[in-house]
């Protein structure tokens, strides 16, 4: 497939709603990227303020963020093909990691975490519906070798949203179909997924994405994920699974799609709302107070973030440009600071 990379420092601005593309030969982009990543490399002291995605000549879309501390790495999921693009810290240009349109079954990807070993989990989205022979997920070692594809149990039509690392260093996946938590891990026998918590009767399943963004609380006793298409905040119980609705004081979470907590501060990216909402969160997961919203970008609809030596990278999606995206695809670093 074809690559193209970002042409400028900026998404040129949309206009309220839909933006038309524009795409560019290769020659062009190839040309404007090193001047972008000359100019980039100078505006800050070690870090640069964006870093720059590699795209398809078709457009691509990006979702996930996974961050790998130890080595200063992050991930960054690509919704069109599945590919998964990994940057360093200090680098304005991250490379294509991972081959999508098919590699080890995967055509999509949505979120992404890494483990205390730099294992590198990635959650398929709706890659395995209507597709009984392609995983609904994947792990990788650090290097790159794929050690397991897998489908989850019980349900043909999984959408695999996000994941998080728990208290007991397995995976935990959201599913945005239904209100489910599906738990990754080795053992003797070999990687596998199994049904962890299944919330219905307490979790509505309604139309549109249900559970999405998933922390580990601070005392490391639950997961808090938010239910977009509601605007909820759920507590799972490490222990058991058990569910509970947080209180949220009221306040309007909809469209709320990735999760950050550093300490007791939670951050909730409500990506088509082009909003932040931050908050205090107890220890346990049980409670939120002090909530407080700003306007993201408007030019940008950031899906979720991490933090990598002490700074926030969110990942600007292109989903708000249609018929096709176009360049520049990049991460920002503490976009609303």
């Amino acid at each position: 497939m074809k690559r193209i990379i970002a042409t400028a420092l900026a998404a040129a601005s949309l206009t309220a709603g839909v933006a038309t593309a524009t795409i560019t030969s290769g020659a062009d982009e190839a040309a404007a990227a090193e001047t972008s990543a000359a100019h980039l490399g100078g505006q800050s002291q070690g870090r640069p303020d964006r870093y720059v995605l590699p795209g398809d000549a078709a457009g691509s879309r990006f979702e996930g963020i996974g961050v790998d501390e130890r080595r200063g790495l992050f991930y960054v999921s690509e919704v069109t093909g599945g590919e998964i693009h990994r940057g360093d810290a200090r680098d304005v240009q991250a490379e294509e990691w991972l081959a999508g349109d098919g590699t080890d079954g995967r055509f999509t990807a949505r979120g992404v975490t890494v483990d205390g070993a730099g294992n590198v989990y990635i959650a398929g989205g709706p890659n395995g519906i209507g597709n009984p022979d392609r995983p609904d997920l994947w792990v990788y070692s650090e290097q790159g070798e794929l050690l397991a594809a897998l489908r989850v149990p019980g349900t043909p039509d999984a959408f695999l949203n996000d994941v998080a690392i728990g208290a007991d260093g397995a995976a935990y996946f959201t599913n945005s179909n239904d209100p489910q938590i599906f738990r990754v891990a080795q053992s003797a026998a070999g990687w596998s997924a199994e049904l962890w918590a299944d919330a219905s009767g307490t979790v509505d399943r309604v139309a549109g994405f249900n559970l999405g963004g998933i922390v580990l609380s601070a005392d490391r006793s639950a997961f808090v994920v938010a239910q977009g298409n509601t605007g909820q905040l759920w507590r799972f119980a490490t222990a058991d699974g058990a569910v509970s609705a947080i209180d949220t004081q009221g306040a309007d979470l909809v469209n709320a799609d990735g999760l950050v907590r550093q300490g007791n501060e939670l951050t909730v990216i409500r990506n088509f709302s082009k909003m932040v909402a931050t908050m205090r969160v107890s220890a346990g997961g049980d409670s939120v107070f002090g909530v407080s919203q700003q306007a993201s970008d408007p030019d940008r609809v950031y899906t979720t973030a991490k933090m990598l030596r002490g700074r926030l990278l969110a990942v600007d999606s292109k989903f708000d440009e249609q018929p096709a995206p176009s360049g520049p695809y990049d991460v920002v670093g503490s976009p609303w600071n």
